[in-house]
């Protein structure tokens, strides 16, 4: 049954062409929980070439991380800046358990780690945010996403291209 719905969801994608099988990509890849790695997972291993699929996939969890992350870190700048104007009003807030524990990781892996293996545990558009809320250089974030999300789609690509091959 399963063979049967990649045959089926493979002859739909083999005949679109290459740029309309790159637009269907992105958007998938900008899914949480799909993003880069299980979107160019499915695009390789429906027979669209890793050099579309990857690239692709990456792009459109790149593209939804970033925002993500610019739209958080706005928020943190002006819930930084109230914050200063009526410093001493307001004792701070004791710390939620999800935010204590990012908090207590970030704390012992750095922006590189929990980046890297962010993806076991949630999606990278909640990783990214979450490390800016917390205090960590956007620049960094940026960065350590980027590259967790390159690395991620293109072994889950290979995966997919593999995987594709052994049903031959």
């Amino acid at each position: 049954m399963f063979q049967d719905l990649l045959a089926q969801l493979h002859a739909l994608v083999s005949d679109l062409d290459p740029w309309l099988q790159l637009l269907a990509l992105i958007p998938v890849g900008a899914i949480p929980f799909i993003e880069s790695y299980l979107g160019s997972f499915l695009g390789t291993a429906l027979g669209i070439h890793p050099a579309l699929a990857i690239p692709a996939a990456a792009l459109g969890n790149l593209l939804a991380t970033f925002a993500a992350i610019a739209l958080s870190g706005r928020a943190r700048d002006a819930v930084a800046d109230g914050r200063r104007r009526r410093r001493g009003e307001d004792p701070e807030k004791a710390p939620s358990r999800f935010r204590a524990k990012v908090a207590s990781a970030f704390a012992k892996y750095g922006v590189p780690g929990v980046c890297l293996l962010g993806p076991f545990v949630v999606a990278s558009q909640i990783t990214g945010p979450t490390l800016v809320a917390l205090g960590a250089a956007r620049r960094s974030v940026y960065l350590w996403m980027t590259v967790s999300i390159v690395a991620w789609g293109v072994l889950f690509g290979a995966f997919g291209g593999l995987f594709l091959a052994s049903l031959a």
